[in-house]
């Protein structure tokens, strides 16, 4: 006769018995979750930033060692880029060896003549029948107002130093390098603005994959963790007590008609990832990665931002790549770095850090 109980009985000892086959079964690596590292994590690429002593600001040079296929996407109404339109996918040259962000407005894009001269005297370029041409494009972001020396700024010699630095492994974040004079939250004017600076994070999948990301967040707007709504770093409140919502200052309208001034902001950055991809594939990874400006900066590319995304691929891992995976990894590192880069920062007269009213 069928015993309801007996069956129970025999169907526990059965996944008991099953529990303890699966626990000697060798155990396969979870999917999830991705385990964090910066940039340089994915082979190849190397980070140098140069500071400079006289006034805050610098450069960021990230290296791709062995060349990587570039990718460019502009957003903001005001960018000051170097060597972008090569990039393109119909144009020719298809391998990038360094990418520079840098500080000092129009004067800092010479910082990528120091790199080229670093690339040249070691040989590495595009090869030309006369001599290798290293191929080094760049992005700046406005920091003059910053320190009351604007005649200061990232020249071609910080470049070459910059390049020198390149290093894998941990890099320095916060107010470092392009990050030294980047500041955020210039929705009500200047002064209520808080410091900004420059931030990496990289996601690895259990299949190998990797895509990381570097930002120097100089941004109009403020800077918000997505996974709350709150706004981490940006508008200080008026009686100095905790800060604006940039949501709710858009909604009431209460700006002023030019918050900052045309140019005198941008936010920039580089996506690496060890994946095989083409130039237009790589442009439309640099398009997804811009959706981490728009989670984690309210509101992005405006008018006076110059938001620039480059990607580099240093096509590492041969397995046909899933571009739209890549880019939604972009977009997540893209957002971690830009909350990095304004939680490690530190505080300058006038322009508070996180860690100042936190």
């Amino acid at each position: 006769m069928f015993s309801p109980t007996r069956a129970l009985v025999a169907l526990g000892l059965g996944c008991v018995a099953a529990a303890a086959l699966a626990s000697q079964a060798p155990q396969k690596p979870p999917l999830a979750p991705s385990t964090p590292r910066n940039i340089t994590f994915v082979p190849g690429i190397t980070v140098g930033h140069f500071t400079l002593a006289e006034r805050p600001t610098g450069c960021t040079v990230i290296l791709a060692t062995n060349g990587a296929v570039g990718g460019v996407d502009v957003r903001g109404g005001a960018p000051g880029t170097v060597e972008t339109d090569l990039l393109a996918a119909d144009n020719t040259v298809e391998r990038v060896n360094a990418i520079t962000l840098s500080g000092g407005s129009a004067f800092g894009l010479a910082v990528s003549d120091g790199v080229r001269r670093f690339l040249f005297e070691k040989k590495i370029g595009y090869r030309t029948a006369a001599a290798p041409v290293p191929i080094v494009p760049g992005a700046i972001l406005y920091d003059l107002g910053i320190g009351n020396r604007p005649d200061i700024w990232p020249g071609a010699d910080c470049g070459y130093k910059a390049a020198g630095l390149a290093k894998a492994g941990a890099i320095d974040e916060g107010s470092v390098g392009a990050g030294a004079g980047a500041t955020v939250g210039k929705l009500m004017g200047g002064g209520r603005a808080m410091k900004g600076g420059i931030g990496s994070f990289a996601f690895v999948t259990a299949d190998g994959l990797i895509v990381g990301a570097i930002v120097a967040v100089n941004a109009v707007g403020s800077v918000i963790d997505p996974r709350t709504g709150q706004p981490v770093a940006g508008v200080r409140a008026a009686d100095g007590k905790g800060l604006e919502n940039p949501f709710d200052l858009v909604r009431r309208g209460v700006l002023p008609p030019e918050p900052a001034r045309s140019g005198e902001a941008t936010t920039i950055g580089v996506i690496a990832t060890n994946a095989r991809l083409t130039k237009a594939q790589a442009l439309k990874v640099a398009e997804m990665g811009h959706d981490g400006f728009a989670r984690s900066i309210v509101p992005a590319h405006t008018p006076s931002d110059g938001d620039t995304l480059f990607t580099l691929a240093t096509g590492e891992r041969t397995a046909d790549a899933n571009v739209g995976q890549i880019g939604a990894l972009a977009a997540e590192a893209v957002s971690e770095a830009i909350l990095r880069a304004v939680r490690l920062a530190q505080g300058l007269p006038g322009y508070p850090a996180v860690r100042d009213i936190r």
